[in-house]
């Protein structure tokens, strides 16, 4: 029995490999997603006042600082038993909007559309965003870095740092904003809208246009048949990442099998974590349908959550285009929910203009230059959830506190944890696709990672808490009896 490992994988945040495992044909029997950094936030906060836990959590990835630091801040409002100001939360959505779009942008940009552009099968030295750049041209590159500089800005401005932010209070937001800014926030808003239109237009050249690249959006070898969750408000439309007020998980045809209440404990009735022995990262499923393994298909207890889940589970978006782009995608695909991986770039860039246009909506309302931006009337409850739909799919901080509202416990369900599941079957249905009697070389490996970069990997921020038992061992030693690794992949 062969080996090949892919380490480190590439495109991605954080540390990680694939293991894929050949039969004597040199076929794949079995390819394994493992995670091999440990970072353990749950841990550390334990111990710290609630009102330090925003800026210590931002700190997890320089990357995602923005949603751990919103969850956080909404888990400590319920912590401090006090709601926020209208206008502080209308700034917190203006800011988290912004993050959306430069996250989103990055993706996009840098780790996933290279793929497509450039070319899969090209030299990982041209398969990148300098390659990318000198396809599409220079001028297009030198605009995409200038838009997406605009939602640094406003998350700068907002925030107090453009990496790791500072404002966030229990009840609401340490800044209020003047006239002026309000006026800057709207340009550079109406700058990001620009920068959401130019995206799906590259997507709709590059991608949509080419039969080839089509083949692999809408084929098979990236086809994982799972349940998705995603939070809406209560008429099922997505109008808030910051702030959805119902979270649905559909079935793999589309039908809804479990809602829960945003912002509770509601979720530990649904949502449960596996230990793996052979990864830092757990891997999630539903416990109403109880642990089925780590396989696709009608009855699996794995669920996938991000952009495509996003659109997957809601019945539209509140913004004029990018509601005319989510009709376009399912009516391209003909088919809901939408089961290929792929389309997640696509998803990903529908959202990358409706948070631009939320950032317009909200600067446009002249509420948000009120100086009432926080208030004061404290009592401490001891526990508190915020959930957030951060750009890679529902981020939950859910935190107990004592009397003085000091951290005792900390649970942490980040998007990456979340699909775990979904991650490992995407790779393993790609490598059986691509590797066949033993042929490998730089192109087919690259198809395989395809298979992850749509999920848009942070490792740093799904490791956090693996749990007793869980220390990840190296997937070699359960080939000693040739099969033992086989019984793994359903532990």
């Amino acid at each position: 029995m062969k080996k090949i490992e892919i380490n480190p994988i590439t495109r991605l945040e954080g540390h990680g490999k694939i293991a894929i495992f050949l039969d004597d044909n040199g076929n794949v029997e079995e390819a394994f997603f493992q995670v091999v950094e440990f970072r353990g936030y749950e841990r550390f906060l334990v111990g710290m006042p609630m009102e330090e836990v925003p800026r210590t959590v931002s700190t997890i990835c320089g990357v995602c600082r923005g949603v751990h630091f919103t969850a956080s801040m909404k888990a400590m409002d319920q912590i401090f038993g006090v709601e926020p100001t209208p206008t502080a939360r209308k700034l917190r959505e203006i800011f988290f909007n912004a993050h959306y779009v430069e996250d989103h942008a990055v993706i996009l940009y840098a780790l996933g559309l290279p793929d497509y552009v450039v070319g899969p099968e090209a030299s990982p030295a041209e398969r990148n965003i300098i390659g990318l750049i000198q396809k599409v041209g220079v001028e297009v590159g030198r605009e995409v870095l200038r838009k997406r500089a605009c939602a640094v800005k406003i998350f700068e401005l907002l925030g107090g740092k453009p990496s790791h932010p500072v404002s966030a209070l229990p009840g609401g937001w340490s800044k209020a904003i003047n006239e002026e800014e309000r006026d800057q926030i709207l340009a550079w808003g109406n700058e990001l809208v620009e920068l959401g239109k130019l995206t799906l237009q590259v997507f709709e050249d590059i991608v949509l246009k080419n039969e080839k690249y089509m083949e692999l959006v809408t084929g098979d070898m990236y086809k994982v048949v799972l349940n998705y969750l995603g939070g809406t408000n209560e008429e099922g439309i997505l109008d808030s990442y910051y702030d959805p007020k119902v979270y649905h998980v559909i079935d793999t045809q589309g039908q809804e099998i479990i809602n829960f209440k945003a912002n509770s404990k509601e979720y530990l009735d649904y949502i449960a974590e596996r230990v793996l022995p052979w990864s830092y990262l757990k891997m999630p499923y539903l416990k109403t349908i109880g642990w089925k393994g780590i396989l696709d298909g009608s009855g699996t207890s794995l669920y996938s959550v991000g952009p495509l889940a996003r659109l997957n589970v809601a019945k539209g978006v509140d913004t004029p285009l990018a509601q005319e782009a989510y009709e376009k995608m399912f009516s391209t695909f003909k088919e809901r929910p939408i089961h290929y991986v792929q389309a997640y770039h696509w998803a990903r860039a529908i959202e990358l203009l409706h948070a631009a246009e939320k950032i317009v909506a909200l600067a446009s309302d002249p509420e948000i230059t009120s100086p009432e931006v926080r208030r004061n009337d404290f009592h401490i409850t001891g526990e508190g959830v915020g959930i957030v739909e951060a750009p890679r799919g529902t981020l939950i901080h859910h935190y107990q506190t004592d009397e003085n509202a000091v951290v005792t416990n900390a649970n942490l369900i980040v998007a990456t944890t979340h699909n775990k599941g979904p991650i490992n079957l995407a790779i393993r249905k790609a490598a059986k696709h691509f590797i066949r009697e033993g042929k490998v070389d730089e192109g087919i490996l690259n198809y395989v990672e395809m298979a992850f970069r749509p999920y848009d990997l942070c490792l740093a921020c799904a490791t956090h808490a693996a749990g007793p038992g869980s220390t990840p061992l190296e997937l070699s030693i359960f080939t000693r009896d040739g099969k033992l690794y086989k019984r793994l992949a359903n532990f």
